[in-house]
């Protein structure tokens, strides 16, 4: 009985271990975030690359002609 009452709070002391400190979890989340967008900033210029090289190949856009109005009769 007197080794379960000494064993049980070293067996919690040896589970806890050290939480990361504010700076060092800001610091690994801020680092993800500017991954993200670099990520999304080239995947942004590389779809207007692609629009600019359909928009080249596409025919000059005119204005529609319009029926005459009608008189009404």
């Amino acid at each position: 009985m007197r080794a379960g009452v000494l064993l049980v709070p070293m067996l919690l002391l040896a589970a806890c271990k050290d939480e990361p400190r504010f700076e060092e979890r800001y610091d690994k989340a801020a680092k993800e975030i500017e991954a993200r967008a670099k990520a999304m900033d080239a995947d942004i210029a590389k779809s207007d690359e692609a629009a600019a090289a359909v928009s080249e190949d596409l025919p000059e856009l005119t204005k529609p002609s319009n029926a005459p109005t009608s008189s009404g009769e």
